[in-house]
């Protein structure tokens, strides 16, 4: 039987190791209202309490009020202080200004709202001295299913080698609402967006490949796809001189 608690104090010493280790004062990360960003939350709340989760609503889509109350629900439950900062305009202006000089194919222009929310994570950090904390699983490493300097810039991630699987077992764990266990995994790029219908493969699927190596055939052909093809997200950039 899985030892929760045992699990949760290791995360907590790894957290309080990575904050002596910058001698940072505290913590930030995003808060999206959804699944990663919960767990990472409580984790980093537990090591530490001075955590603030950041809300950054990006453009609008139907489920964003809906993010916004798990995101607040959560924080409130377990006591993490709560910034909301609209990245709307911000986006907007950078969308704008970009088509002036070349044509944003989707990717480029969903890719755009991590980012924008990393930059706002990372100023914070640095006027602040906190250190950022990452919110992507196992799953989501695996299939190369972020955004490089998006999401998967952090200066620690405590959730990092939990599959999606796993983070919902720990998010039963602390009780956390139901409106974000309930709730179609989805990284909130554009409307109708969920995880599962954007890489075409559920991750029940996924991470049963990873805990056991089984999987059916149409699956894993998409699985080693998208893994082979987005290896150079996992790599420090080429440098001249260096192997």
């Amino acid at each position: 039987m899985r030892d929760f608690t045992l699990e949760t104090e290791k995360r907590i010493e790894f957290i309080r190791g990575a904050l002596t280790e910058a001698r940072a004062q505290g913590i930030v990360f995003g808060n999206s209202g959804g699944k990663d960003a919960a767990l990472t939350g409580i984790l980093c709340k537990l090591a530490c309490d001075d955590t603030v989760g950041i809300i950054m609503p990006c453009g609008q889509t139907s489920s964003l009020d809906k993010d916004i109350r798990d995101a607040y629900a959560v924080a409130e439950k377990f006591g993490i202080e709560t910034r909301i900062i609209s990245l709307t305009a911000v986006s907007e202006e950078i969308n704008s200004a970009l088509g002036e000089a070349t044509e944003l194919n989707d990717a480029a222009k969903n890719n755009i709202k991590p980012r924008l929310r990393m930059t706002t994570l990372y100023a914070i950090a640095a006027s602040e001295a906190r250190l950022v904390a990452g919110t992507g699983n196992r799953s989501e490493r695996y299939m190369g299913y972020f955004t490089k300097w998006g999401d998967g810039a952090f200066d620690f991630n405590p959730v990092a080698d939990l599959t999606v699987t796993e983070i919902f077992e720990f998010l039963e764990y602390f009780d956390a609402p139901r409106s974000i266990i309930d709730k179609a995994p989805s990284a909130g790029l554009f409307e109708g967006q969920t995880d599962e219908g954007e890489m075409g493969v559920t991750y029940k699927s996924i991470d049963r490949f990873l805990m056991t190596g089984e999987c059916n055939e149409d699956d894993l052909k998409i699985i080693n796809r998208f893994h082979s093809v987005s290896g150079h997200k996992l790599k420090l950039p080429k440098t001249y001189g260096e192997s």
